[in-house]
């Protein structure tokens, strides 16, 4: 057969348009994003994707607006590579900014890259993975960038609840370009190399007189352990992307799938402690939280989140036999597990993100109650509160719940107790159900019989073993219906896994509403 050497000729064209378009702002620049300790965009998504799965859309789009020089920037894909690929086997969207090209900068046709490919996620019920690096908005392009980023914000607030959005903070992210990873569910940043801020310190100075360094204001550290933005932070590009990985493989693909199940032929708990012995029979002493954790989930299954925000609650998915759960903890070495409001914006949030993706719940509970003190309170303790209330009333799907040790005051109700809608509570042997412990609570009911009194301190002894007999004895909160059951701590893990078998076809009708009002 003839060749057509003019058909021949196109398409060694376009192969060559093809291999120049990955070069992004050419050789220079991708070289110096490996001298920083990155990779630069197309080493991302290799390292993100299944090999030979990745399939780009819009690569040939470029910016629309040949002002103040632009002209000369002009380059395929306008900054940002969009497709989808298979990770692990499952489908998922991708948008990727390569700081090669006008420092990754958002204008018109960036944001309508990202726009167009956060639809297609929607309406194929597959997760969005955005790649974030990125000095802001492109400034030449005035309101039109600002449009771009509109679009990507309006998406992202319709993908919310419907397809997992992930959002990896790889270099800068500044300014506007901070809301679109806001607005996703999980945010991993990367240690030396990234920094999110609203504000540069250069302004910051201008405006204020402060000074403060890029990392001192928005870095990794800060986000992790202050201001609860960062879900993980990784050593490097690589590692944050694994951690991706294994995130995704907990997740549904969208909301109206279940979550994957795992046939594992190894679900063993991870300790080999006495049961008896994880938590300790006086309410004073502190203990590991990860141990009790580690005794009822699979092996290796358990994945933290915010591991250094809010150290007093304990957040992650893991698998109880091959399922997904979400898992929320009381964490006893830190403020004696109280609640204040950082611990209940992290809990509540996770809640609510289970919910929407119907991962069943299971709440481990030691809580001696709120926080006290002026701050929480002029902070706004109330408000902050009351989330973690509706999260856990509103959530519909299974509701298993452990009472470890204790279990007090407005505190108990708030960690998805019987009164929220829990399809499961039970507690272990002498745990304490109650408004307050035995100690504040005889001080107050028994407060003129101690003052009579001889032996003041022995008499206020005996109304606490009475309390404790009468009051917050388990028993009695079982004899109530406010809890199922008193079982062994042995026992825990085999009962979740048999409620969660019962509850798998659980389904609840809510009242007809547009939304609710979480007080925000």
């Amino acid at each position: 057969m003839q060749i057509d050497k003019i058909n021949s000729e196109r398409i060694k064209n376009l192969q060559k348009d093809k291999v120049f378009m990955k070069l992004g702002g050419g050789g220079d620049r991708l070289k110096a994003q490996n001298i920083k300790g990155k990779l630069t965009v197309w080493q991302r998504i290799e390292y993100l994707f299944d090999p030979d799965t990745f399939v780009e859309t819009g690569s040939f789009i470029e910016l629309r607006n040949d002002s103040f020089g632009l002209d000369k920037s002009k380059t395929p894909g306008d900054g940002v590579v969009t497709g989808f690929g298979k990770i692990n086997g499952q489908l998922v969207y991708a948008a990727a900014q390569d700081f090669t090209v006008l420092g990754g900068s958002l204008g018109e046709m960036h944001g309508k890259k990202i726009a167009a490919i956060i639809d297609m996620a929607i309406q194929n019920g597959a997760p969005l993975v955005m790649l974030n690096d990125s000095v802001g908005a492109r400034i030449q392009e005035g309101i039109s960038a600002l449009s771009g980023y509109g679009e990507v914000f309006f998406r992202n607030t319709k993908a919310s609840g419907v397809i997992p959005q992930i959002s990896i903070i790889m270099g800068p992210c500044a300014g506007g370009a901070v809301y679109s990873p806001g607005l996703t569910d999980f945010i991993i940043m990367v240690k030396n190399t990234s920094n999110m801020f609203i504000t540069g310190p250069e302004i910051i100075k201008t405006v204020t007189g402060e000074k403060v360094t890029k990392d001192e204001l928005g870095g990794p550290d800060v986000h992790m352990e202050t201001s609860g933005v960062a879900t993980f932070v990784g050593e490097d590009d690589e590692s944050a992307i694994d951690w991706v990985k294994r995130l995704l493989s907990y997740l549904p693909s969208n909301n109206l799938e279940p979550p994957p199940v795992y046939n594992l032929t190894d679900t063993t708990v991870v300790e080999d402690i006495p049961q008896e012995n994880l938590v300790p029979s006086k309410t004073t002493k502190a203990y590991d939280m990860f141990n009790v954790i580690y005794s009822i989930v699979d092996k290796h299954s358990f994945l933290e989140l915010q591991s250094e925000f809010a150290k007093n609650i304990l957040i992650g998915f893991a698998r109880i036999d091959g399922h997904s759960i979400g898992l929320v903890a009381n964490n006893p070495k830190e403020l004696a597990g109280c609640l204040d409001i950082n611990a209940s914006d992290k809990a509540a949030r996770f809640v609510r993100f289970c919910d929407a993706f119907n991962i069943p719940l299971l709440t481990l509970v030691d809580v001696p109650g709120f926080l006290p003190g002026t701050d929480q309170e002029y902070a706004g303790i109330i408000r902050h509160g009351s989330k973690l209330l509706y999260a856990f009333s509103e959530a519909t799907v299974p509701k298993l719940t452990v009472i470890l040790r204790k279990a007090y005051g407005g505190a108990y109700i708030c960690m998805c107790s019987k009164h929220l809608g829990a399809d499961m509570v039970v507690a272990w042997p002498g745990s304490e159900i109650a408004v307050m412990g035995p100690k504040g609570a005889v001080s107050i009911v028994f407060k003129n019989e101690i003052k009579s009194a001889k032996n003041r301190e022995q008499f206020a002894k005996e109304c606490e073993k009475q309390y404790m007999k009468n009051v917050t004895n388990p028993k009695y909160a079982a004899s109530m219906g406010y809890i199922d059951d008193v079982i062994e701590p042995g026992e825990t893990r085999q009962m979740i896994i048999r409620h969660l078998a019962a509850l798998v076809n659980k389904n609840v009708e809510m009242p007809k509403r547009k939304h609710g009002n979480i007080p925000l």
